[in-house]
């Protein structure tokens, strides 16, 4: 089947009791040591916001949100959040943050248009987090810094379950590998941006793909990036070799937020100037902001990376194709 990879010889090493242990053990230890390195406070977060708001996450500005009427507000729309990759720089201002501390929260959103396979569902949950630096300090080697500390948190993690579990071998290697979209495109400018994330990631190990978002040297872009939260110059994606599915598994995306001049370059290449109007938009714009660096961590793709399980609705709850769902069982896949 196009969209379901069959491991050879694939038995989940944990029951479905079992693997709901796991996840929990994986979940509460990343989290808080996650929280712990970077300084981040835990706070609640919106499920739902308003399209007039600005704060939605409009991804690569394709996907359509899911929406509802609130009949005590005069039916008035709420849009399911994508991501909180804006609202967060907002909830650091209005909960009173200081320079060099954060938040995280948990993200839970429906993503309709998503085509699913062993890696992508409809149902997205990930951690959440932003962070307060200052101006001076939106540079690379401060992107950098705060990439070798997650990651750090990944191999610790890795250990941690290693001892848990005696099927879990450490893959990770001792460090991340930092390289440019553009890089990657010269050192392989036969392939698509998936195939040079997979011979990059197969021989590295574990690879930060740095400056997603505008137009390489080919006319293409390496991934879309929507152009009022992440600086193009500024950001990149958390991508490791995954060897159960032979993949390139990304496991968070994340940069530094975009200042007043950025977000004015990117929503005029993006075609969408008009967005500088709405009420994010513009407090950034005006200087009303922090400035800050931030990200998404998947959740259930952390969980099935560290369990060694072949398709993400192991380790997560969502709902698949009917003939995906029966291939997968009679290969030993249990989708939840």
């Amino acid at each position: 089947m196009e969209h379901l990879i069959i491991p050879e010889h694939y038995e989940s090493a944990l029951n479905l009791h079992d693997t709901q242990v796991a996840i929990k053990t994986v979940k509460d230890f990343f989290q808080q040591t996650l929280s712990s390195r970077l300084n981040l406070l835990r706070v609640s977060a919106p499920l739902f916001v308003t399209p007039t708001s600005g704060l939605n996450d409009n991804l690569n500005g394709v996907e359509r949100p899911v929406s509802f009427g609130i009949r005590e507000q005069n039916e008035s729309t709420a849009e399911i959040v994508h991501s909180l990759a804006k609202w967060k720089r907002y909830a650091l201002k209005e909960y009173g943050f200081s320079h060099g501390e954060g938040l995280y929260t948990d993200m839970n959103a429906i993503r309709r248009d998503e085509d699913t396979d062993n890696i992508h569902s409809i149902y997205v949950d990930q951690w959440d987090w932003e962070k307060i630096i200052s101006h001076e300090e939106r540079t690379a080697d401060t992107l950098k810094e705060v990439v070798r500390t997650i990651y750090k948190v990944l191999k610790k993690t890795e250990k941690y379950m290693a001892i848990q579990y005696d099927y879990i071998e450490e893959i990770l290697p001792k460090d991340i590998f930092f390289i440019t979209s553009q890089e990657l495109e010269d050192l392989y400018p036969d392939c698509t941006p998936k195939e040079r994330e997979y011979r990059i990631v197969k021989e590295k190990g574990a690879v930060f793909i740095m400056q997603i978002g505008g137009v390489l040297t080919s006319g293409q872009r390496h991934d879309g990036r929507a152009p009022d939260y992440d600086d193009w110059a500024l950001n990149g994606d958390i991508i490791v070799y995954y060897p159960v599915l032979d993949i390139a598994l990304e496991l968070s995306s994340m940069g530094i937020r975009v200042d007043e001049e950025s977000l004015l370059r990117q929503l005029e290449i993006a075609g969408c100037p008009e967005r500088a109007s709405l009420p994010f938009q513009k407090a950034i714009l005006e200087k009303e902001l922090p400035y800050t660096i931030g990200g998404g961590i998947g959740q259930s793709r952390i969980c099935m990376f560290y369990l060694r399980k072949a398709h993400i609705g192991e380790v997560q709850v969502s709902l698949w194709p009917e003939e995906i769902t029966k291939e997968a069982r009679r290969n030993g896949i249990h989708l939840l």
